[in-house]
């Protein structure tokens, strides 16, 4: 059971950074709650886990192969990297993280899935386009239908926070069906955990994460990166949605951080691209980029220090 406690800790990462992006944009243009979306994005990505984990689960755990202690080395270091990140504010991808991780665990072996790897690493380029491209047809075509309707101020608050709670749940259901492979994956390639297991852990530990520390990359999705109003909060919110559910049927867990800034940016190219704060983007895209480094060099060294042996007199 000890030998979960990493896997744990890093859906408690996941949640904390990547979980609160289904529902960042509608709490910073105050259209919900804090704890009404928290407690939803909890709810439905644990039903997302259980119900449409597997194809994740299975690619990632294909990359390598792992011992027990290994899976607890690579949970470790990419729940060491997120939470570094998560304490900077940066939406970075846990994704990258795990897969970093693995990589390092996979060069100790000499043994990776370099034609499984270019998969997932072509996805991670295709997630922001993706959802950049979602978020601008979206909004046009949206935009159009929502326009003809020709509703007043009280109604129209309704609609949009109607909208918000039915695309940050299916947002949710949506990270909770790609994103648990990241968290108990290696645990299936050990041997120690059923995939049905392995989902129901993942779950848990992404909801906890979701409801005790999410509240700061909320702030720097939602609001540092461009300025949101309700409609705009709405298309991001299904765009990231439909963007990781996409690579859910691929089966490649995919950054929600990653869809959500693409959907961010393509709102803001329909508003006018001086919205959107390029020095804040400057900053994603650096944490984007170190992640895998940083993951992949933090399990080498962990796992060289579990192999350290003490010689007396030495």
């Amino acid at each position: 059971m000890l030998s979960l406690l990493g896997g744990i800790f890093l859906g408690w990462s996941l949640g904390a950074n990547d979980a609160s992006n289904v529902f960042g944009s509608a709490v910073t243009s105050r259209m919900l709650k804090f704890w009404t979306a928290a407690v939803l994005a909890a709810i439905f990505v644990l039903l997302g886990a259980l119900l449409e984990g597997r194809a994740g689960i299975e690619t990632l755990k294909g990359l390598t192969q792992l011992t027990l202690q290994q899976a607890v080395v690579s949970s470790v270091a990419a729940a060491v990297t997120v939470t570094v990140m998560t304490v900077l504010g940066l939406p970075v991808s846990t994704s990258q993280a795990v897969v970093g991780a693995l990589i390092g665990i996979g060069i100790l072996n000499h043994h990776l899935n370099i034609s499984g790897l270019g998969k997932i690493v072509a996805c991670w380029f295709g997630t922001p386009v993706g959802g950049m491209l979602i978020a601008i047809t979206l909004y046009k075509v949206v935009g159009t239908f929502y326009n003809r309707l020709n509703l007043t101020m009280i109604q129209s608050d309704i609609l949009i926070r109607c909208g918000l709670i039915a695309g940050g749940s299916y947002g949710a259901y949506a990270l909770g069906a790609n994103n648990v492979a990241n968290v108990t994956a290696v645990y299936v390639g050990a041997g120690m955990l059923s995939i049905f297991s392995a989902a129901l852990v993942g779950g848990l530990s992404i909801g906890f994460g979701i409801l005790t520390y999410s509240r700061k990359v909320m702030e720097t999705v939602g609001s540092k990166l461009v300025q949101l109003d309700p409609f705009s909060a709405l298309i991001v919110v299904l765009a990231e949605a439909l963007t990781v559910h996409i690579y859910t049927f691929v089966g490649v867990p995919v950054s929600t951080s990653q869809a959500v800034v693409g959907a961010v940016l393509g709102v803001g190219v329909v508003k006018g691209i001086k919205t959107v704060s390029t020095r804040t983007l400057a900053n994603i895209g650096i944490g984007w980029f170190l992640t895998p480094l940083v993951a992949t060099g933090i399990a080498i060294a962990i796992d060289f220090a579990v192999h350290l042996h003490y010689i007396p007199g030495v």
